[in-house]
């Protein structure tokens, strides 16, 4: 036993190639799932930049067609 009272080795389970290609894979699984967000969170800071925030009053409004004015 080492002095902070582990064991030396470390188990045969853990040190596998069959364990470390379930591990490979599974976060190969969880990246693949990640990128389906990035679209999503580029389309979203996309929309509140062009849709801005005008604190000005005086401000054109978008929102207003020319048959309106």
């Amino acid at each position: 036993m080492s002095p902070l009272g582990g064991h030396d080795r470390v188990s045969m389970m853990d040190d596998s190639p069959e364990k470390r290609s379930e591990w490979r894979a599974i976060f190969y699984v969880q990246a693949r799932i990640a990128i389906l967000f990035v679209p999503v969170v580029a389309s979203l800071l996309i929309i509140a930049a062009l849709a801005g925030n005008d604190r000005n009053p005086d401000a054109l409004d978008r929102t207003v067609t020319g048959s309106v004015r």
